[in-house]
């Protein structure tokens, strides 16, 4: 990838046709969106309702669950009135895997009532893969929705990797069997896109993905795929983990291929903890796209981690404190003040870093260390601002952040119409 003049990667997006999922568009110059999943059973509207509603608060952009039963497309039309009624335009996917041929044409309801429909071409039968697939496509068709193809490293399709396994045996110079099966996932993701086409779907319909389960493997499949269409690529590993594991591998694999300008969508599956939050796994998409300065959902605050030199703990309990109220203030905040997402807030420890980073930030104070002067200097655009003493530091800077804000992000007063 070709360096920019300040030395960063040309991070050009790659080009791709743009699919509308329920108004919000996916591919082409728009933002990347994020995407999560429930794990509730669909068939209990009240639940289902309710984790809809909470990956939505929490800035999931799409939602998709589960149907796989009747019970559960009974409940589909029920589970999306109840959020259009309650003011949530977030729109819901179904995800359909063995028996989605004979669900979508026998609950109409359902199938109107869904933004788009996922479907596993591994888990869509054997003998009849090929009609059970085009039945789908077709409702896809009559029902104007767009469909991801969404291929699964654990649910491949055995008739085309059984093919091209034995097509490798013939070489001269075979493949591991790990290569032959990354080549397995891309074929199966294009000749599907490709059959969906045959079948009457639009081009400008189709999403492709490709789950798999090990970072290089994700890596190497989306760059294969990448270079071979234009459709929109929705991002992730699939069984990601739980805590850590899942958060550091997953964002090990998505931020080389967004940095690489690959990814039109992105989920993080994280396993939750039992009775665990659920939108633990939004945040973390929030904050890989922050970090990669794709976009932007909160103020970020800086804060170095201490060392010998730091005082005390004061300063890792001001930036806790600071990340907090940062928290309670973005909902009103986020009406007031456009573009406060983007702020920079920097809460630093001692003088080695301290005033840089303060100076970097938007508004900084650098807490004095070990043997320091006991002051603390606050920064606002990069200049010294104000120098904070004695008990009440954390009151005073946050009462300095507040009005930070309000001066910065202030929305302009409108023009009258004559001009005055």
């Amino acid at each position: 990838m070709d360096a920019q003049p300040n030395g960063q990667p040309d991070r050009t997006r790659r080009r791709t046709v743009t699919v509308n999922v329920g108004g919000v568009p996916i591919g082409g110059d728009h933002p990347i969106v994020i995407q999560s999943m429930t794990n509730t059973d669909t068939a209990d509207v009240d639940a289902t309702v309710r984790q809809i509603q909470e990956l939505a608060d929490a800035g999931s952009e799409i939602v998709r669950i589960t149907v796989n039963n009747e019970d559960a497309a009974r409940a589909v039309p029920h589970i999306v009135e109840r959020l259009r009624d309650a003011g949530y335009t977030t729109p819901i996917v179904g995800d359909f895997h063995y028996n989605g041929h004979i669900l979508l044409p026998r609950f109409p309801a359902m199938a109107r009532s869904l933004d788009k429909y996922r479907i596993n071409p591994g888990n869509v039968g054997t003998k009849y893969r090929d009609d059970n697939f085009r039945i789908i496509i077709e409702e896809a068709v009559r029902h104007g929705k767009p469909v991801r193809i969404g291929v699964n490293w654990g649910s491949l399709d055995q008739a085309l990797l059984t093919k091209l396994m034995d097509e490798n045996a013939r070489r001269p110079d075979p493949l591991d069997a790990r290569a032959v099966t990354r080549e397995a996932m891309v074929q199966s993701a294009l000749l599907s896109a490709r059959y969906a086409e045959d079948c009457g779907l639009p081009h400008d319909r189709i999403i492709i993905s490709a789950k798999v389960s090990a970072v290089p493997d994700l890596i190497a499949v989306y760059r294969r795929l990448a270079a071979q269409c234009d459709y929109p690529l929705h991002l992730g590993l699939t069984e990601a983990g739980m805590g850590m594991k899942g958060i550091v591998a997953s964002t090990a694999g998505l931020a080389i291929l967004l940095q690489e300008g690959i990814g039109d969508t992105i989920r993080v599956s994280l396993t939750p903890r039992p009775g665990g939050d659920r939108t633990e796994e939004v945040r973390v998409c929030q904050q890989i796209l922050q970090s990669l300065e794709l976009r932007a959902f909160a103020p970020q605050v800086t804060a170095c981690p201490g060392c010998g030199r730091t005082a005390s703990t004061y300063f890792q309990e001001l930036a806790e404190d600071v990340q907090r109220y940062i928290e309670k203030r973005m909902p009103a905040w986020r009406r007031q003040y456009p573009g406060v997402e983007n702020l920079r807030v920097a809460v630093m420890g001692c003088v080695v870093n301290g005033p840089g980073e303060s100076k970097h930030a938007h508004i900084g104070i650098s807490l004095p260390g070990k043997f320091e002067e006991p002051k603390a200097p606050v920064y606002v655009d990069g200049r010294l601002f104000a120098t904070l003493r004695g008990d009440n530091i954390a009151a005073e800077f946050t009462r300095l952040l507040e009005d930070y804000v309000a001066s910065r992000f202030a929305a302009p007063a409108a023009v009258p119409a004559d001009g005055r």
